[in-house]
Order: C-alpha cells, then sequence, then structure tokens
C-alpha cells in the first residue's frame, strides 16, 4: 500500500514540468514526508481540469454518498483490481486525476511480526517529479454544506523490486512513466491496462 511520500519539488518546476499553472499558490504543499493520516492538500491534475494543479484535494477519499469525513481513513488507496467493484470507488471510475510526488516510502519487515523494519525511499528513475495513478471525489457536509475534495492513490500488485521491499504486503503504488500521464488520464483507457505486470513502473528503491 501507499500511506508515505514526499512532494519536496518547488511550485515553478512543477507547473513547469505538467505545463499547468497552481490554482491557489499559498496552499501548495512542498514537503519531504507526507503522511496520508494526516489528509494533507497533495496537489493533483483531474481530468476534468489538465491544466490545473489543485491545491483543494485531501488525500483520503470521502465518497459523495458518505455519511461523514471519517470514511477517508479507508480510503487512502484504492485497489485497481477492485475498482469496478468497491461502493466507494465504482462509480468513480473516470474520475482520474494525477497526484504529483518526488518518492514514496515503504518498509521491509525483517522478523515475521514487523517488530524490526527497514525503510525504504522509492523515486522514479527518469525524474525528480512523477505523478501516481489516482481518483478523485467531491463530498457534501450536511450540517455546513462545506464541499469536501479527496483522492485516493491507485496501487497494484508489485512487482520484483517492491516484493523486496514491501514483503509483507505485497502491493505498489502505480507510479505513471514520463509519458503516460494523459493516457492515464483518458477514461475511455481501461484501468487494467495500468495494472502490473502488463504496466511496469520504472522505479527505483534506496535504504533510508
Amino acid at each position: 500500500m501507499c500511506f508515505f511520500m514526499a512532494q519536496n519539488q518547488p511550485m515553478k518546476k512543477v507547473e513547469e514540468w505538467f505545463n499547468a499553472k497552481v490554482d491557489n499558490p499559498d496552499e501548495f504543499l512542498q514537503s519531504d514526508y507526507i503522511v496520508g493520516f494526516d489528509y494533507k492538500n497533495v496537489p493533483i491534475i483531474t481530468n476534468e481540469k489538465p491544466k490545473i494543479i489543485s491545491t483543494d484535494y485531501h488525500w483520503g477519499l470521502v465518497p459523495s454518498w458518505s455519511k461523514d469525513i471519517n470514511f477517508r481513513k479507508n480510503t487512502l488507496n484504492a485497489r485497481i483490481e477492485t475498482i469496478e467493484e468497491k461502493p466507494s470507488f465504482r462509480n468513480i471510475g473516470s474520475n482520474r486525476c494525477l497526484v504529483i510526488a518526488s518518492s514514496y516510502f515503504e518498509w521491509r519487515w525483517l522478523d515475521e511480526k514487523g517488530k524490526q523494519k527497514q525503510k525504504y525511499q522509492i523515486h522514479n528513475c527518469d525524474s525528480e517529479i512523477f505523478a501516481f495513478a489516482g481518483l478523485y471525489d467531491s463530498w457534501i457536509d450536511k450540517v455546513s454544506g462545506e464541499i469536501y475534495h479527496s483522492f485516493s492513490i491507485v496501487t497494484t500488485e508489485a512487482d520484483q523490486q517492491m516484493k523486496y521491499i514491501h514483503n509483507h504486503k505485497g502491493r505498489m503504488p502505480i507510479m505513471l512513466n514520463i509519458g503516460d500521464e494523459s493516457s492515464w488520464l483518458d477514461f475511455n483507457n481501461s484501468v487494467d491496462e495500468f495494472s502490473f505486470p502488463k504496466y511496469q513502473p520504472r522505479q527505483i528503491g534506496f535504504k533510508v
């Protein structure tokens, strides 16, 4: 799974890389360590507005039908194999987004119960900036009327490298290869085309 990431690239560089403009520069998140359970507003690009880098989408998807915002603790990730089955995602398969990042973190268990772990930081082989495949939705608080925008990072079966690193789960987020961002945003392309082993990310992990 993916619960820890970094987005440490400056706003100007991110804008140039994705050929898009940040909607609210004061809210642009730049951090060496982002914890999913803090539900930060990580910058994303939606397929609805591909020229805008949005700063108003929080990590941890809250479906439009959810009773309350606490649902988000269950939806930091979306398993690609069950997107079309799970109630949280089956109606938003066309709501695709790019989750902007510079790396992510996983731990290798060194014993059976995970009491001893080795931390790894995983990077894209080709760039300091990349995007995860993501899904997004909006939820309205029935009491305040406030609209809450959120997203999930899509995960797939781990490749050989990540099976070694993430040995207790065998999963990995879908790190899009450079040049494949528009293909993911196009919902006419089946999500299955981005699952491992059909889709193989160019990533590398280092002990930290």
